[in-house]
């Protein structure tokens, strides 16, 4: 049985018997509460944390240092639920529906189309960022959408991605710089380049780049979606990804499952390059051995996607008091700086320099982000927006319809 089975079973044997820990007692309403009074109602307290499951090493990140830490700092117990966010979100609605006021979810990470379902079916509850200390970090203004979605305190930041190639240097001593000079390198040497099926997000990620390089660049695509524009434009993205797909990994028939799959293809050499939505993933597959030090990442001239990943309650979270505070203690200095690191799992800050004291700062002038992983400045020179969420669905029905099923 998978562990995505067994989240599903405990979370339907939770759904159905309903919470009987102390977290019920947490419950009560906190809107009128200071955040003191709310991290005292907090303490003693379980927080089911729903995430995505498949990083051993994020997941190693919550088990270990976050639920340390929280025990340590708030006596706050944290129970990591493995689930991929389109199936808690669709049980929200569910739960929602049937009128069920006290679920099993608090806390979320979450972000993109899963946010904007959530929000447009009422099944977040807030706002609450701004009661969040640790929300003077942040820069607001850069975590004030999602996908282009107003974030309106739904959701607190949690960390930043950004789009990134991998390549073996011992093997090519210059990989593609465009996506032109991409699509020659994978004629000219077929079965070795592939992406994750859609609608694995990093795969869905590689099809927004394309479509971002193909079809004249993101800013005509920042107003929402645009049904005349997608029919103009979007032939040119299938005209590239069926161009290259008999040249793929196994002739294009069949893809790599998730980033997991193509990660394992990858290390053991049979693709020379790998995709992650994560700069420091290759630095952190260095560092614990899966791939050689020679491993380097690139992006491509024609930008590279980045976007905010944020954290979110359920409205019928039964311990809304302790994700309050699980989320302000993501967004601390100290948690920031310890995800930063490759050696922990290398996720992107969303606290500012700026606005950090000198003892916060060196945390984060500790790091070393290693040789594999692009500076800063680099990333920073080429990073593009995410497109907004209302065009995802057509760019995934899109590529199942016109890609997948083409012969």
């Amino acid at each position: 049985m998978s562990l995505y089975t067994v989240a599903a079973l405990a979370a339907l044997c939770l759904f159905i018997t309903g919470c009987a820990d102390d977290s019920v007692s947490k419950s009560e309403s906190i809107d009128s509460k200071t955040y003191e009074e709310i991290e005292a109602l907090a303490k003693g307290s379980t927080v089911r944390f729903y995430m995505w499951g498949g990083s051993a090493q994020i997941n190693a990140w919550v088990d270990g240092y976050v639920a340390k830490e929280m025990k340590l700092r708030h006596d706050i117990t944290v129970e990591r639920i493995p689930m991929d966010a389109s199936v808690f979100v669709n049980k929200l609605l569910t739960e929602k529906a049937a009128g069920k006021n006290t679920g099993t979810i608090d806390v979320l990470w979450i972000n993109g189309e899963n946010f904007r379902n959530a929000r447009e079916g009422g099944v977040l509850y807030g706002p609450f960022a701004d009661k969040l200390p640790n929300m003077k970090y942040v820069d607001a203004s850069s975590a004030a959408t999602d996908f282009g979605y107003p974030v309106n305190g739904y959701e607190a930041p949690y960390g930043r991605a950004q789009f990134v190639f991998e390549y073996d240097s011992a093997r090519i001593s210059s990989p593609p710089r465009t996506f032109a000079a991409l699509k020659k390198w994978i004629m000219q040497n077929p079965g070795r380049f592939t992406y994750p099926q859609p609608p694995d997000f990093t795969g869905s990620a590689f099809l927004r780049q394309v479509l971002y390089a193909v079809s004249g660049g993101y800013q005509q695509f920042m107003g929402g979606y645009d049904e005349a524009l997608w029919a103009k434009k979007s032939s040119e993205l299938w005209r590239w990804l069926n161009d290259v797909k008999p040249f793929l990994w196994q002739q294009g028939v069949s893809q790599p499952k998730d980033p997991a799959a193509l990660d394992t293809l990858f290390a053991r050499g049979e693709v020379d390059f790998n995709m992650a939505y994560h700069p420091s993933h290759a630095q952190s597959k260095i560092l614990e051995g899966t791939y050689p030090d020679t491993v380097r990442t690139f992006v491509l001239s024609e930008g590279s996607i980045f976007n905010t990943h944020f954290t979110a309650i359920a409205f019928n979270a039964p311990n809304k008091a302790g994700a309050m505070v699980l989320s302000n203690f993501l967004l601390s200095p100290e948690a920031q700086a310890h995800k930063f690191n490759p050696e922990n799992w290398g996720d992107y800050p969303v606290v500012e320099s700026s606005k950090l004291a000198p003892h916060h700062k060196s945390l984060f002038n500790a790091v070393s982000l290693g040789k594999a992983t692009l500076s800063p400045e680099i990333l920073a020179s080429h990073a593009v927006p995410e497109i907004p969420s209302t065009w995802l669905e057509a760019i995934e029905a899109g590529w199942d319809k016109h890609v997948l099923r083409v012969p």
